[in-house]
């Protein structure tokens, strides 16, 4: 673990590098635009914490507004973060099949209310047994393949024999429907929103078929950061688990309402030939899922390869580069980024306000 935590009124340019940085005036902003979507409406934000790892961000969009009591992880490990910190409404949106685990959710259970996905018959009967001679009842929700490619039912009629068979067992308590997607690239807004209401509607059809067999459905849990808003106006969604909006990165740029929020503070240690900088921040401090990383506030700047502890910069001739120079590396995606830290540095107008802990960082079983 790393023990640097730098006190509360410490200028950013006095902070050891590299340093992971959270901009709180640009997550409060992400915040209050999820707020402002959602008031008045059902449906609500769920946040997804496999992005944040963090009950300190999770509890901030809760009190702002917009959002549920609780959340959703991506791990039964995260969940059990997330319990232990006093959020106790979880949703898993994957599935815990093994013994071990499903006896690790039961003792979850009874410190809150944590449900889990299914998609298959031999899941949901296990989950009941194990539940059963536990003494609790676990929630499920029938996950729905819309776009992924991955977990889910793949038609309705076989969510409706698993929201059946749910029904017709002890230990599980049938809530609902739940489905995750993604864009594939961006054209226009326009597209976007067809995009994700045709995504989500596949799911409310799952619901409503459910229904028609007389099984009532509590929640339904389908969407994210590109489809959050058209989400929220398909009649019957329930909640959206939502998770990059919160620190966003540059892959998201086309939702404007949103800042990145998660920067990676590095020194250029070195300028061994004009216009190309190395500083000290590589695949160790920041990682690379899918793009590049950018450097705030330089044009023309580019990170042109990354090392395990450095970054190599390149200038299109518009920035110059100086040793001992502060920049600050805003990520294409964070994921994998906030994963690598143990703490966040809350930062506004340039100075330490805050030092958050990121106790979920690493649950990935």
């Amino acid at each position: 673990m790393d023990n640097y935590r730098p006190a509360p009124g410490t200028p950013l340019e006095e902070l050891e590098t590299p340093c992971l940085v959270v901009d709180l005036d640009a997550v409060e902003n992400n915040y209050r635009a999820v707020a402002d979507t959602y008031r008045g409406k059902v449906c609500q934000m769920r946040q997804h914490t496999k992005n944040i790892k963090s009950p300190t961000l999770a509890r901030m969009q809760i009190r702002i507004g917009g959002a549920h009591d609780g959340v959703c992880t991506a791990k039964l490990s995260e969940a059990e973060v997330m319990v232990e910190h006093g959020i106790t409404d979880v949703l898993i949106p994957n599935q815990v099949v093994t013994a071990d685990k499903i006896a690790r959710l039961c003792a979850l259970q009874r410190q809150g209310d944590v449900k889990v996905c299914v998609d298959s018959r031999e899941n949901v009967e296990d989950l009941s047994e194990i539940a059963e001679s536990h003494g609790v009842k676990i929630g499920v929700l029938i996950e729905v393949d819309t776009s992924m490619g991955r977990a889910g039912v793949r038609s309705v009629d076989a969510g409706v024999e698993l929201a059946k068979l749910a029904e017709s067992l002890p230990g599980v308590d049938f809530r609902g429907v739940m489905s995750h997607q993604h864009l594939d690239d961006y054209v226009d807004n326009e597209s976007r929103v067809l995009r994700a209401r045709e995504y989500v509607e596949r799911c409310v059809v799952v619901k409503h078929a459910i229904e028609a067999e007389g099984i009532a459905v509590e929640v339904v849990s389908s969407g994210e950061t590109f489809s959050y808003d058209a989400a929220a106006d398909v009649e019957g969604v329930t909640e959206v688990e939502g998770g990059t909006y919160a620190l966003m990165g540059t892959s998201y740029d086309y939702m404007e309402e949103f800042q990145v929020a998660n920067k990676v503070l590095s020194t250029i240690v070195s300028t061994p030939e004009p216009g190309v900088a190395v500083c000290d921040a590589g695949t160790r401090a920041l990682s690379q899922p899918g793009g590049p990383f950018s450097v705030e506030g330089m044009p023309g700047v580019t990170v042109e390869t990354l090392h395990d502890d450095h970054a190599v910069l390149r200038s299109d001739g518009g920035s110059d580069f100086e040793v001992g120079q502060q920049v600050l590396l805003l990520p294409w995606y964070q994921d994998m980024l906030v994963n690598r830290w143990d703490i966040y540095v809350a930062v506004r107008d340039g100075v330490v306000e805050e030092v958050w802990d990121i106790p979920a960082r690493g649950c990935a079983q």
